[in-house]
């Protein structure tokens, strides 16, 4: 017996770490209305942010903790497996990364939104998984350039 997927809501993953990048992820909610959403962060304390949506926490980990990343990565990984979205939409940092490169080898739309408060370039993060976006987005004019990222207007 097949799904039918065009009745059923869509499942949106959004991701983002802490501070900035969860404020801003956040100022997407009204674009997630109607969808059955997951929120993805690191800190336990934004639950009551999002009230009836779904809410997981993975650890906080950079680049200085190999060791972390890799256990975020499989954090990751498990809530992927286990939710399946249609879409995965992300603010950065690392979680985001993580979760857009599983979400496009689950053959889910992946949407990277670069960090508004970078201003003179792109994030790192969004450097490394912007060409693996299915939509890669600036908050900036001038940091738009052909190959991505693009600028559709100020959308935070």
């Amino acid at each position: 017996m097949s799904v039918d997927r065009s009745s059923r809501s869509k499942k949106i993953l959004a991701v983002a770490s802490g501070g900035g990048h969860w404020v801003q992820l956040r100022r997407l909610a009204p674009a997630f209305d109607g969808c059955d959403v997951t929120y993805v962060t690191v800190e336990r304390s934004y639950r009551d942010q999002v009230g009836n949506a779904k809410f997981r926490v993975v650890l906080d980990a950079t680049r200085w903790n190999k060791f972390k990343l890799l256990l975020m990565l499989f954090q990751i990984a498990w809530i992927m497996i286990w939710v399946r979205p249609d879409v995965v939409v992300s603010t950065g940092a690392a979680s985001g990364f993580f979760a857009l490169r599983l979400g496009k080898l689950l053959g889910a739309r992946t949407i990277w939104i670069d960090s508004i408060a970078n201003i003179e370039e792109m994030s790192m993060s969004g450097q490394k998984i912007g060409p693996h976006a299915g939509l890669w987005l600036t908050q900036w004019p001038h940091l738009a350039k052909v190959g991505g990222p693009e600028y559709k207007g100020a959308v935070l």
